[in-house]
């Protein structure tokens, strides 16, 4: 079992970039510091951080440890607040995709929160299949995700509505021997839907610009530099849909899914129960 303490030395280090700063952060000697690191090192049989030159930085063993370490030491903060204090609510880790987080969702967050003084609400917007990943190994409450229509059970299922985009001001060729695309890194449900679409027309393609964010892939359609496919909440005014008249026919067979971990607390549940009803209105005014 992996000592907490030796845990908290090893992650101080890395954020201080030396033993001695990392002593201060958790009222340590220098020395004790160091001898921490070398038990966790020999409890482990692998070397953790590089010791050499001015700052010492993590080994690749290290950087592996460094995120799993951070869990560990969250999760025994979280226990131990729960557990003091019996008659709150606790936490619920909740994941979204990133349109959803840009669009009126927060403010639904933001009452729920408030209405329950004692809940802690951790929100993480991501790429779905980062949160069903999160979801699946216990780190996600719940979670919303976009995913391939027909997916696995879940508290609630809506069919998405998505287009193909390009810049309204600056639109870039749709028609070209290669059509430039935009979109999240692999991994992106849109991205693999939509290079299969443009191979089964036997159309060439490059990705033209790639952006880790929503608001990056946004603006570059809006500036011409590709075309994209956007759910009809992130449209933005810049942005024209693209039609099969364009050559674009439509995205179908994607789905938003609403999914909670096993044994969800109570409050997960409450909150799942309002997420229902906030994405029923969305998708009806959409319709």
């Amino acid at each position: 079992m992996l000592d907490l303490e030796l845990l908290r030395s090893f992650v101080s280090v890395v954020d201080a970039g030396g033993f001695t700063r990392a002593g201060e952060r958790v009222h340590r000697t220098q020395s004790t510091v160091s001898q921490q690191i070398r038990r966790l090192e020999d409890d482990l049989g692998q070397q953790l951080l590089n010791r050499a030159g001015k700052d010492v930085t993590p080994t690749e063993a290290g950087e592996r440890l460094l995120s799993y370490a951070r869990r560990l030491l969250a999760l025994a903060e979280e226990a131990r607040d729960v557990v003091a204090r019996p008659g709150q609510d606790g936490a619920i880790r909740l994941g979204i995709p990133e349109d959803f987080a840009a669009y009126r969702l927060p403010r639904l967050l933001g009452s729920f929160a408030r209405a329950r003084p004692g809940l802690r609400l951790d929100v993480r917007a991501d790429q779905s299949l980062n949160l069903k990943r999160d979801l699946e190994r216990g780190d996600l409450d719940l979670a919303l995700l976009k995913r391939e229509a027909g997916g696995p059970e879940a508290i609630a299922v809506w069919p998405e509505r998505v287009y193909w985009v390009n810049s309204r001001n600056h639109p870039c060729n749709a028609k070209a021997d290669s059509v430039p695309l935009i979109f999240f890194p692999g991994g992106c449900l849109y991205r693999t839907r939509a290079i299969h679409a443009i191979e089964a027309a036997g159309r060439r393609w490059h990705m033209a610009y790639s952006s880790s964010n929503l608001a990056g892939i946004q603006a570059a359609v809006a500036a011409g530099l590709g075309l994209s496919i956007l759910s009809e909440i992130s449209i933005q005014a810049e942005h024209r849909k693209l039609t099969a008249r364009d050559g674009f026919p439509p995205i179908d067979r994607t789905e938003l899914a609403l999914v909670a971990a096993p044994q969800a607390s109570p409050a997960t549940l409450r909150l799942a129960d309002r997420l229902a009803e906030f994405c029923e209105d969305v998708y009806a005014k959409a319709a």
